[in-house]
């Protein structure tokens, strides 16, 4: 079973930095598509920023501009650097990734931005 595992989420204050780590359970070169979503509490999960196999990276109009997402094919790992973090980017981040028809998710962290 392939998993994706996220880490990186914490507190921070507004302005400050983090970067968010996903390690896949297999090559991410198997993968049509990677993103980062997340989702604010009494929210729906939103797309953040997706990185296609062979593609550019789309990103959000609220990450634009703030947030990198990047890939190590070595280590299964994507990342993505949130800099800037504002108090509304305080959310749950997820992981997911497209093998074939099938949507793989991680677990998600947590990511509290405080004012």
């Amino acid at each position: 079973q392939v998993q994706l595992v996220e880490s990186g989420g914490g507190l921070v204050q507004s302005g400050g930095s983090l970067r968010l780590t996903c390690t896949a359970s297999r090559s991410i070169f198997s993968f049509k598509a990677v993103a980062w979503y997340r989702q604010a509490p009494g929210k729906e999960r939103e797309l953040v920023a997706k990185m296609p196999a062979g593609g550019s990276i789309d990103y959000a109009d609220s990450a634009k501009g703030r947030f990198t997402m990047s890939r190590d094919i070595a280590k299964n790992t994507v990342y993505m650097q949130m800099n800037n973090l504002q108090p509304e980017d305080t959310a749950v981040y997820f992981c997911a990734a497209a093998l074939g028809s099938v949507a793989l998710w991680g677990q998600g962290t947590q990511v509290t931005v405080s004012s």
